[in-house]
């Protein structure tokens, strides 16, 4: 009956031309996960393997890379110009669209990350356009471009955190996120979610089995989920909720008893509102503090740079005048290196060991080679420290600058944790680290100086001793050499300022002059100068952690669980993994006839699953719930409602996703071993159906869908559209609400595009042959 059914449905719906099949293509993968660009016609891919393939609509490929790590989740950003992947031991991957290089790599979780969710402050979610805080960046105003990370050899792409081999990548992430509000959601394995602004500034997390859950009808006791793990998240676009599905136990921690006796899964509502009341904000000071943590790895980077430029150099100058002490001890001489030297400044017969030094072990060639390479590191040197170390240090202390301004704003800027004592102390810290680099800057300009006139002396008493014509040969200062050979041969003040345990002496009266002037401006570290410029660096990293942790713990504790719905009860352990989860949450905006009167703009959340075949007494069957209360309230349960949807037992649904308009995608195969594989999609109009509302009088009776009657599916009614697809299908369905369009793919590798909203007056030929 039920196949009569399909066959009906189908002749019916090749009449009117539904899902229009746009191309089929074989594809030489095996696809585990799929998801359409929001913005572009782009579809990117995961492979079991873990390739991450980019495809056109006309199923051009765009690029393949192979992250090297086994990827378990994928999203894009609003604007479709980056990929967020989630990786199995917790890192988000950020990829450019344009050719799949990295752009960041956030450690996020310490488990997999099972799924992605990036929203996108609504423009229409603002009670009050006149009310919205008009905020601009003036760094641009100020400074010229941020520099870009310099070229660092021997790292890969990760190491430091950003990419280095696209150097031109950060500051262009950077400036396109900040242009809307955006916040980037990824649930782990273990329970936790963590919110990330611009997807690269942490700012919350919470973990759902230590977090308190009230359950409607059970008085005034406490409930906890226990060992809950995440199947999938969802944020409403104005931010104010966030609907979570988990597999864990619920329990009474007044008596601590399980009120399921086994695992289930439960959708879990969050107040996220801290988001949509304070986004202006948390705009702002996340502008700030992401464009901050960039120029800090900027900063990183150039310092790391700059101490193996000049490692290299040194090393190969110790190597070469080394075998001057080993000389001078088997001539049976027990003068120094600088003894030798000197004498030989002032006029006194040249020994042994220094000639066959000059002459033979070190000679011009060598000599050359050294001077070569001591130079070369220091125009290195000169060229990050103007290109990219100062300037970086620079901005941020103009952006940190910035964000004390906003501290002092209490009664903004202290709810979401914007802490001015911390930002004070962060301020003072960057300002002693423009003072370190200026030092450094001149340190190092002096000591290469000592060197070129050291070499340049050297070079001299070379060619005198082979007895070869000096006349090309620039005279050195003596007194310059002196103090090289005095200072400088055995310490390295570069080394010295590079060291993070290394403690630079300064002189009473410097010290004295830089106490005052220090008090003079109001700060209280009289002691920076004796810090190296590694060590101060370290300081304002932790500074930095400090003040940017205040909003991330203040964004957390003011996430709260408005309330708890267990939809089924679970025993198979295959069915706790995520990937065998059939489900899809969205939100829709409210009729205007129904928008409560405190809020212009309201969200209705929908969540569509596919119930497990024996759980709640039910076979075959996909359940739908709908909240239809506002985000200002505690979850009631007299503002959820639901049905069950029976499908035929000759099929089976593979997948399913929401659509836009209210609308609900199935992907069916049919059961029967003597069938030829064929499938359907189907697409249904939940407001074909009554919603009953959901009730509970115990927490004992918990599942409230075991008392709702499964509506049997007719495809043969005006439900929906049908489409027969020849091949048997298998996961993913990836469908696209904002090109109206849905990727099928089958068994036997091949990949079905679909035109989901067909116009039905457009002649066929009219469309185009991908």
């Amino acid at each position: 009956m039920a196949e009569e059914q399909m066959e009906e449905a189908s002749t019916t719906a090749a009449a009117a031309t539904p899902f229009q099949l746009q191309f089929d293509k074989p594809i030489p993968f095996q696809i585990k996960m799929a998801e359409w660009n929001p913005e572009k016609d782009l579809l990117a891919m995961v492979t079991d393997d873990s390739k991450v393939l980019l495809h056109r609509f006309n199923w051009q490929r765009l690029w393949t890379i192979f992250p090297g790590k086994h990827i378990t989740s994928i999203c894009w950003s609003p604007d479709g110009k980056i990929i967020a992947l989630g990786t199995e031991d917790g890192l988000v991957l950020l990829r450019d669209v344009e050719n799949g290089k990295m752009l960041r790599t956030i450690k996020s979780h310490d488990v997999a990350i099972v799924c992605l969710n990036w929203a996108e402050d609504d423009p229409l979610s603002r009670p009050d356009k006149d009310e919205f805080l008009s905020y601009e960046d003036r760094t641009t105003r100020f400074f010229p471009p941020a520099p870009v990370m310099p070229r660092i050899g021997g790292l890969s792409s990760g190491d430091t955190g950003l990419a280095d081999e696209n150097e031109e990548a950060i500051p262009e992430f950077s400036s396109a996120s900040c242009q809307r509000f955006n916040i980037l959601c990824s649930g782990g394995k273990d329970g936790c979610v963590c919110f990330s602004i611009f997807g690269i500034f942490p700012v919350g997390k919470i973990n759902i089995n230590k977090i308190p859950i009230s359950v409607e009808s059970s008085g005034k006791r406490n409930y906890q989920l226990q060992d809950a793990s995440i199947s999938k998240v969802s944020l409403s676009r104005n931010l104010q909720k966030l609907v979570l599905l988990c597999y864990g136990k619920l329990v009474d921690t007044d008596s601590l008893s399980h009120n399921c006796e086994t695992a289930a899964l439960h959708c879990l509502y969050l107040d996220t509102s801290i988001f949509f009341n304070r986004k202006n904000e948390l705009h702002q000071v996340s502008q700030q503090a992401s464009s901050i943590q960039d120029l800090v790895e900027v900063v990183r980077a150039s310092i790391s740079l700059i101490s193996k430029q000049w490692s290299n150099a040194m090393n190969l100058f110790r190597e070469k005048f080394s075998a001057l002490p080993n000389l001078i001890a088997a001539h049976g001489a027990e003068s120094s290196s600088e003894d030798e030297f000197l004498s030989l400044l002032f006029g006194t017969r040249t020994s042994p060991a220094l000639h066959q030094f000059l002459a033979s072990s070190l000679g011009e060639a060598g000599l050359k080679r050294i001077a070569k390479a001591v130079d070369s590191a220091g125009r290195e040197i000169r060229g990050v420290v103007s290109e990219h170390l100062q300037p970086a240090v620079e901005i941020i202390s103009f952006r940190l600058a910035e964000l004390r301004g906003l501290a002092r704003w209490r009664s903004r800027f202290q709810i979401i944790g914007l802490d001015e004592k911390l930002i004070d102390g962060v301020t003072e810290s960057i300002g002693m680290l423009v003072v370190q680099v200026e030092r450094f800057s001149r340190v190092a300009a002096t000591v290469l100086y000592l060197f070129q006139n050291f070499f340049t002396w050297v070079l001299k008493c070379v060619k005198i001793l082979l007895n070869e014509p000096i006349d090309q040969v620039p005279a050195a200062n003596s007194e310059l050499v002196v103090i090289f050979l005095k200072f400088l041969l055995d310490k390295d003040p570069i080394k010295q300022l590079l060291e993070a345990d290394e403690r630079i002496d300064c002189d009473m009266d410097t010290a004295r002059h830089v106490e005052q002037l220090v008090v003079f401006g109001g700060f209280t570290d009289t002691h920076f100068l004796e810090r190296s410029l590694v060590k101060q660096f370290n300081e304002l990293e932790d500074s930095l952690k400090e003040a940017f942790l205040m909003p991330f713990t203040t964004i957390s504790s003011q996430i709260h669980c408005q309330g708890l719905l267990p939809l089924y009860p679970v025993t198979s352990a295959d069915t706790l993994s995520s990937t065998c989860t059939l489900t899809s949450i969205s939100f829709y905006k409210q009729d205007e006839d129904s928008q409560p009167e405190e809020s212009s703009y309201n969200l209705t959340g929908y969540v569509c699953f596919k119930i497990p075949d024996g759980s709640l007494n039910k076979r075959n069957c996909i359940g739908v719930i709908k909240d239809s209360g506002n985000c200002y309230t505690t979850l009631s349960m007299a503002s959820l409602s639901g049905f069950l949807l029976h499908i035929p037992d000759e099929y089976e649904c593979v997948d399913l996703s929401l659509y836009k308009d209210k609308q609900i995608v199935l992907l069916l195969s049919e059961r029967s071993p003597d069938s030829p594989g064929r499938s359907w999609m189907v697409m249904l109009q939940t407001q074909s159906f009554s919603f009953t509302p959901l009730s509970r009088t115990s927490p004992s009776n918990i599942y409230s869908l075991q008392k709702l009657v499964a509506l049997d599916l007719q495809l043969d009614t005006d439900y929906g559209k049908v489409r027969s697809i020849p091949h048997t299908v298998s996961t993913p369905l990836a469908v696209s609400a904002s090109r109206g369009v849905a990727c099928v793919f089958s068994s036997r590798r091949h990949a079905l595009v679909y035109i989901l909203d067909e116009d039905e007056d457009e002649d066929e030929d009219e469309v185009s042959d991908m």
